[in-house]
């Protein structure tokens, strides 16, 4: 990616003030972007923008109501214009067996991970519509394979695949693409932040497959896909193994990843 690749485009990336977030705002800014930043956390919101200056504007937003997204999509298209990317990035985690997990954790989990999401595209559909635009979804190697102890999770990641895949469809006669990226573990602090079966914060660290990735190698790789409006993203040797152990020979993948993270 260039710089200034992304000059005089407007792009708005929620859960911003996380690892792979905050390295998404960083390199638009650097490529000549305008960003509205979105994450519910406002002081390490507001420690960004302070970072990155004129060309980030933080937004204090739970994007879980449609309300919510529509005023964060309001506020910056009133200071940088109608959007031409949307990242939706937010996400979060959970760490228990599905027979001990509060029906409230998945909930939670889909309320962020999948409700999020679609409240912010709906919210932001008009104006990409205007600039045949790009909508960037980092899901994961969940949405497409399962995960030990992260049923809810897999569950908010295979529905965004089913809702935005269909969503491509209809959008791209009119010039909008939808790029699904799917990372494996990445280092950031998803798993320091995921709750356990009744909803409570910092659960111990998971084992994790394969080498973790670096937030700034993942964005560095989104922003490449966007910029060529791709599909898919598996941006790792890990995740693109995953994918086609599980398609292929999903009990050997089962096997595999209950030996790795079990």
């Amino acid at each position: 990616m260039s710089p200034g690749s992304f000059a005089g485009k407007t792009a708005v990336v929620t859960g911003a003030a996380g690892g792979i977030g905050s390295e998404l705002c960083r390199q638009l800014v650097d490529a000549g972007a305008r960003v509205a930043a979105l994450d519910i956390d406002a002081a390490r919101l507001d420690a960004l923008a302070q970072e990155l200056g004129d060309r980030c504007l933080a937004i204090a937003c739970d994007i879980r109501t449609q309300a919510a997204c529509s005023e964060a999509i309001d506020h910056a298209a009133r200071a940088f214009g109608a959007v031409d990317l949307l990242i939706n990035n937010a996400g979060i985690s959970h760490h228990s067996r599905f027979a001990s997990t509060d029906a409230a954790v998945i909930e939670r989990v889909m309320d962020v991970n999948f409700w999020g999401a679609v409240h912010m595209t709906r919210a932001a559909l008009a104006g990409l519509l205007a600039q045949r635009g790009v909508i960037v979804v980092v899901s994961s190697v969940a949405g497409f394979a399962p995960l030990l102890d992260r049923a809810g999770y897999a569950a908010s990641k295979h529905a965004l695949h089913g809702m935005f895949e269909t969503l491509a469809a209809e959008l791209r006669p009119a010039g909008v693409s939808v790029v699904m990226v799917c990372p494996s573990f990445v280092r950031t602090d998803i798993d320091r932040r995921a709750v356990d079966a009744g909803g409570h914060p910092g659960v111990a660290k998971k084992r994790v497959a394969g080498r973790l990735l670096e937030p700034d190698r993942v964005a560095r790789q989104i922003l490449a896909a966007a910029q060529r409006r791709r599909r898919r993203l598996i941006p790792s040797a890990t995740g693109k193994l995953a994918f086609a152990l599980a398609a292929l020979a999903p009990g050997l993948y089962e096997r595999l990843m209950v030996r790795s993270v079990g």
